[in-house]
Order: C-alpha cells, then sequence, then structure tokens
C-alpha cells in the first residue's frame, strides 16, 4: 500500500464501502467466477484523485476480484516477451526498444 493511500485505505468509510460493494456481489470475482476478497478500483486511485469520494467509495468504480484476477489487473503492464523466433526457429532475445 502506498503511503499516500494508507489513510484512505484503513478509514472506516473505505472498510463499509469494500464489504458492502463485495457482499452485493456475493464475493464473487466479476471477471473469472472464482471467490473474490477484493473490491478493486477500476479507475485507479492517485494522489490527485484520492479524496475525490465519487472516485473512492463510488461503487460504479468498483469490481470485486478474486486474488489472481487482481493480481493480473496490476501486473499485465509487466508481462512482456523477453525472447523472439527468428526465421530458422531459433530463440534471440527482443532489442531493448522493442520491449
Amino acid at each position: 500500500m502506498k503511503a499516500w493511500a494508507k489513510s484512505f485505505y484503513l478509514s472506516q468509510a473505505w472498510e463499509n464501502t469494500r464489504a458492502a460493494y463485495l457482499m452485493s456481489q456475493d464475493y464473487i470475482c466479476e471477471r473469472c467466477g472464482e471467490p473474490a476478497k477484493i473490491a478493486h478500483h477500476k479507475r485507479y486511485l492517485t494522489r490527485e484523485n484520492i479524496n475525490d469520494a465519487g472516485i473512492t467509495l463510488s461503487w460504479d468504480n468498483l469490481e470485486a476480484l478474486c486474488q489472481d484476477c487482481h493480481n493480473k489487473e496490476h501486473h499485465k503492464r509487466k508481462l512482456r516477451l523477453r525472447y523472439k523466433f527468428d526465421a530458422a526457429g531459433g530463440i534471440s532475445p527482443l532489442s531493448e526498444n522493442k520491449k
């Protein structure tokens, strides 16, 4: 948890919103149907919007996710190929500018 978001995530308002939203979704991941335990903010929280209840506490900005789907969401930008196949079928590293 980022230091600037800590007070929000430990607030009673967030705890109440999170619990109510997950209950409204029957604790089911909205992406894969597995059990959910995370109320994910679809529009990520930033230093600029952390005090905007229309973003932080709005059910329209929440999604019930399981741990696996939440991890995939937050790490999808980090999934990059490090190798490719050349014309002969051999493996070669991608150049830095193509990562």
